[in-house]
């Protein structure tokens, strides 16, 4: 028991640090499409500069491997065999993006519920609040008992950890609606339902653009997570071998693969949401 208690615990902290990680890049990504030509050669630069001390505090101090790999040592088991590090993250990948569009459909249509309800917003928050809270580590075993080691208990994790930002954010732009647009559109004897498709779901979208945004590494965090209780592929799986061995140049390339998923995936939704919110432009 008291092994089990301390394994969660390094589980729980690797969480921690990879999410803080991955949301500190994603929005440097998101600010790196603002630089100049300068500015982001001054950044790729200081990157660079920042990996060669790495490189060689490491070396000059003999540290060794299985306590924290040199960029060199990351890169060549990047480069020694792809594959299948390539292949999890495609597996991780599709979890994720499985469980974010489970997790948001079910959102959205909780916050339209909501819209179209009020009297159950008491009820409904409360119980998404209660599923929100509850802990991640402890949902995660039960289902891969309940589920297999199969996609299905990741994508359900995942769909658990998306859900709630899409509801809060859709809820808040159909409720956004200028009060004088409002009174003008009710004037024309609009019902609820053209009310919400002309006025409410426009000014929605920006708002679930935003959660999109924010859900999008978390889903590749949830899938981890439940791939580390128990997966038979992902890369959640390949760190959690990696771990056990003390690998750590495939422990970090696991992390960098993982990283370079969470980018382009935050990439992707920003070029949705250009594409979808050009009239904001």
């Amino acid at each position: 028991m008291a092994d089990s208690k301390v394994e969660g615990n390094k589980v729980t902290r690797l969480i921690y640090y990879a999410s803080r990680v991955m949301c500190h890049l994603s929005r440097i990504t998101f600010n790196a499409q603002r630089l100049t030509l300068t500015d982001r050669t001054i950044a790729g630069l200081i990157v660079a500069l920042a990996l060669l001390g790495w490189e060689v505090a490491l070396r000059l101090n003999n540290t060794p491997v299985y306590l924290l790999p040199a960029p060199s040592d990351i890169l060549q088991k990047l480069l020694e065999n792809p594959g299948p590090l390539l292949l999890a993250g495609g597996v991780t990948l599709a979890e994720a993006l499985a469980g974010l569009v489970l997790g948001s459909s079910i959102g959205l249509a909780l916050a339209l519920l909501l819209n179209f309800w009020a009297k159950l917003e008491q009820g409904v928050l409360s119980l998404a609040i209660l599923i929100k809270a509850t802990p991640l580590i402890a949902i995660a075993p039960i289902l891969t008992i309940w589920l297999g080691y199969g996609p299905a208990p990741k994508i359900v994790v995942t769909a658990l950890l998306t859900f709630f930002p899409v509801l809060i954010n859709a809820l808040s732009g159909f409720r956004a609606v200028d009060k004088a647009m409002l009174d003008l559109v009710r004037s024309w004897d609009a019902n609820p339902w053209e009310i919400f498709i002309h006025l409410r779901w426009p000014m929605a979208q920006p708002y679930l653009f935003a959660a999109l945004k924010v859900v999008g590494p978390l889903a590749l965090i949830g899938a981890v997570v439940a791939e580390w209780m128990g997966a038979s592929s992902g890369l959640g799986r390949e760190m959690w071998l990696a771990y056990a061995n003390l690998n750590m140049p495939a422990l970090f390339a696991a992390v960098f693969v993982l990283t370079l998923i969470s980018i382009t995936l935050y990439q992707g939704i920003i070029l949705l949401e250009k594409r979808f919110l050009f009239w904001q432009k």
